[in-house]
């Protein structure tokens, strides 16, 4: 799997931050849902761009109980790009939260199309060392591949977002902070996070103040030489605006940025709907 697969994955991901409650002050915004204070369903969908023109669509579904968590994703070409590409990653997660804020995933899985070409991956946590099925199995498992210590410890994708959340409602006046180890079922890596304070953001489904989250991919193993990311990829973060919900109980991107690549990217919030 590419670098920028790789990457799109974790962009879907972004979304499951809404899980986790925040402890930051609350600020203006155009959603007003009435606090949620137990089980709760949230589904969004995001847009993506370069430069004007329109490149791919997110979808998501989550479904939120005080000590479970689950979700499902897709992201698919959409504009201009599925002229010429038909591509779609489909993504799925379960997990457990505890009152302190603790999370793990139990399962992750996903299933990417490109064309007639399909790969399944499926990853299991419950032995604290992430263990992968991959349906083709993979030609190369990188040079060097993740070896069983890179393993230990690590999350999903789609749960790695959840972490941000967690540090922003461990640590209110860091904002998001700290790092994030991830496996993906191939390839090891951390987010290392770093917050921006507040900016005021607009989009179709969102606007207000929201907090500024910067996450700096860094590479670990299982790349393939023609997959690890060039120096202009790991140059530039991926620049997140977390917005502040259900009268700043929780937070869920609504702008996503990153200039690594021609023009760069950028995805907004399109839909938000949250329901007790």
């Amino acid at each position: 799997m590419a670098f920028r697969t790789r990457l799109a994955s974790s962009i879907v991901a972004l979304s499951l931050t809404v899980l986790v409650p925040g402890s930051l002050p609350a600020h203006t915004s155009s959603l007003d849902n009435a606090p949620v204070t137990g089980g709760f369903d949230l589904s969004a969908v995001y847009s993506g761009s370069v430069l004007i023109f329109e490149v791919g669509e997110i979808s998501l579904r989550t479904r939120v109980e005080p000590d479970r968590y689950e979700a499902q994703s897709m992201i698919e070409a959409s504009g201009l790009v599925a002229l010429f590409t038909d591509f779609e990653i489909r993504s799925e997660v379960e997990g457990r939260l505890d009152e302190g804020g603790f999370i793990a995933p139990d399962r992750y899985a996903h299933i990417e199309r490109t064309g007639d070409k399909v790969r399944e991956v499926e990853v299991s946590f419950d032995t604290g060392v992430a263990q992968s099925d991959v349906t083709p199995p993979f030609g190369s498992w990188g040079v060097p591949p993740a070896s069983e210590e890179d393993r230990r410890g690590t999350i999903d994708p789609m749960t790695a977002f959840l972490g941000l959340s967690n540090a922003i409602a461990l640590d209110p006046d860091r904002g998001c902070a700290g790092s994030l180890p991830v496996f993906d079922g191939k390839a090891r890596y951390n987010l290392n996070l770093q917050s921006g304070g507040f900016e005021p953001v607009r989009t179709r489904a969102w606007r207000g103040d929201a907090l500024v989250c910067q996450a700096w991919y860094e590479p670990i193993s299982g790349y393939d030489p023609e997959d690890y990311p060039s120096e202009d990829e790991l140059e530039h973060p991926l620049t997140i605006w977390l917005a502040p919900v259900q009268d700043g109980a929780y937070y869920l991107p609504v702008r996503l940025h990153t200039r690594a690549g021609l023009g760069g990217v950028t995805i907004e919030a399109v839909e938000i709907t949250i329901n007790s």
